[in-house]
This record gives C-alpha cells, structure tokens and sequence, in this order.
C-alpha cells in the first residue's frame, strides 16, 4: 500500500528489468542484471545512469547505452571514492596530531574545553557535547585505562581525547579557535597554506567529500557546496585558477596539495592518473579537469 498522493509502486527486480529495457536500456544478460539490482539497488544505480538518459523527463537512455557502462561508471566511482577517503585520512591525521601538539605547547593539554580559547560560544558548546557523547560511548582502552587511573572528573588530555572525535568535530574546533592563537595560523602553514582562513575553507570541503565517500555516495562529478579558497601564491605545485571552483578537479587538487606536504610519500597523483586512463570513456570535463590539466605543474609526472 502506498501513501497517499505517492503513485510509484515497489518493483520486482523482473519488473526493474522490463523497465529499464523498455526505456531503452541494452541487457545483455539479465540474471547478471538482476545481481547487481539485489546487491546494489535500483535507485543507487539510478545515479549512474543518469547521465546516459536522452530525456530525463521520461526516463530514457540514449541510443545503444548498455548496463554494462553503468556498471562500468559506478566501479570507476567507487574506486575514486577509495583513493579519496585514503588521501583524506593521511590529511586527519596530520591535523589531529598538529592540534595536539602546537595548541597543547602554547596553552595547555585540556585547552579544547576552556571556552577562553574560542570566539564562538555555541559553537564551542557544540563541539564539546560531541567530545563528551564520544568521550561517554567509546571503548578505546587508552580513555577506559585513563579513567580508571585518574577519575573522570576531567576529560583526558587533549593527545587522547582528539583521538577519538570525528574529522568533523577536529575541523570545527580548528576553525573556532580564537584568531590571536598562535597555533592556529602555524597549523595552517604545515599544510602550505597562507593562514587559518584558507585551512578553515579546506579542512570544510575535504570533510564534507568524507562525508559523502562514508555513506557511499555518488562523487565523480559532485559539485560542492562548499568549495576550497582559491590558493593565489601557493608555496609549491599547485595548479592554474580553475573555471569550476566546486569541481571535482580542484577538490583533489586540493587535496593532492596538502598531501604533498604531510605526506610527501603519497602515490595519490600517479593512482588518479592511471584510474583515468583505465576509464577512458569518463567525460573529463563533467568533472571539471580542464584540457592542459596534465600540464599543470601539481599534475605533472
């Protein structure tokens, strides 16, 4: 039974089938077909095949589009996705261990609870709730060990308890540090940046593509929200003002950026290339890499 003023009705995987043949839809094998549609779903993969729709309006594909190329399309995202959340967590970790270090030297180890050091009360009062849910539901043994030794009547210093929050809750904290914090302009130099307003605008894009990669959604041409500050005297290789600054391309060009510099060892670039080339058939320019991208200094081999 549906709800009212709701027409679309559950579909067998057959019906799904059908439907999607007689839009247009090329099948070759439909049990293979139908394996995909159980262990992916219909409506993920609708994401996909978007793109290979002449008339989004009634829902048909273009002229000889085959499952296979949708299949095709959601593996090379997938992958991407993978490659991403790896650089990501290269970037986490190095802020989570340089907001431990510098502010802890400056002020103290449990500067992240005194209110004194940020200029915003609510979002101070946010980002400390978030500590103490995390605080109050983890199983790490280092907080249980911590407790047990000393009390809980104050949180564990700020080397084990930033340990536990999430990249989005670290980012918050970092951008709601008071301006005259010294850590906080020198934090955002060891990521090569000019100070904390450009780290403040990075650290929001690359948490909101974690986002998106956690829940596995679709991401090979997402345009961000929220996207990076333009970097106009960058410190190494970066690349050219990009058209589309909610692109894609600038996204991991951020990204490949400050990895150049916390993680010199990174292979971030040379998988990214090779990715693209496997797929040949990805529309470059949907994803916002310009024609010289390969020229660009940062993407150079």
């Amino acid at each position: 039974m549906n709800r009212e003023g709701y027409p679309k009705k559950i579909l067998t995987l057959d019906n799904q089938i059908i439907q999607l043949k007689e839009r247009g839809l090329v099948i070759d094998d439909d049990d293979i077909a139908k394996g995909y549609l159980k262990n992916i779903s219909y409506f993920r993969l609708q994401g996909y095949w978007w793109e290979f729709q002449i008339d989004k309006q009634n829902h048909t594909f273009k002229e000889g589009t085959n499952f296979n190329d949708i299949i095709n399309l959601y593996t090379f995202d997938r992958k991407l996705r993978l490659l991403l959340f790896d650089a990501i967590e290269r970037v986490e970790i190095a802020l989570r261990t340089k907001m431990v270090y510098y502010p802890s030297l400056e002020l103290n180890q449990w500067w992240f609870e005194d209110q004194n050091n940020f200029f915003n009360v609510d979002y101070f009062n946010n980002s400390i709730s978030e500590i103490e849910k995390e605080l109050g539901r983890t199983k790490e043994f280092f907080i249980q060990k911590h407790y047990q030794n000393y009390g809980n009547r104050h949180k564990p210093p700020a080397y084990k308890t930033l340990e536990i929050v999430s990249f989005g809750c670290l980012s918050k904290l970092y951008s709601n540090l008071n301006n005259n914090i010294k850590s906080k302009n020198r934090i955002a130099t060891e990521f090569d940046l000019p100070n904390s307003s450009f780290l403040k605008s990075w650290l929001q894009s690359f948490n909101t593509i974690r986002n998106i990669i956690a829940h596995h959604g679709r991401l090979w041409n997402r345009k961000l929200h929220f996207s990076p500050k333009i970097l106009g005297n960058p410190k190494s290789d970066f690349i050219s003002e990009p058209e589309d600054k909610q692109s894609m391309y600038y996204l991991i060009s951020c990204l490949l950026y400050v990895l150049n510099k916390v993680s010199p060892e990174h292979s971030l670039k040379n998988k990214i290339i090779n990715l693209l080339e496997e797929n040949n058939f990805i529309i470059l320019s949907e994803m916002g890499f310009p024609n010289n991208w390969k020229k660009e200094f940062l993407w150079k081999k």
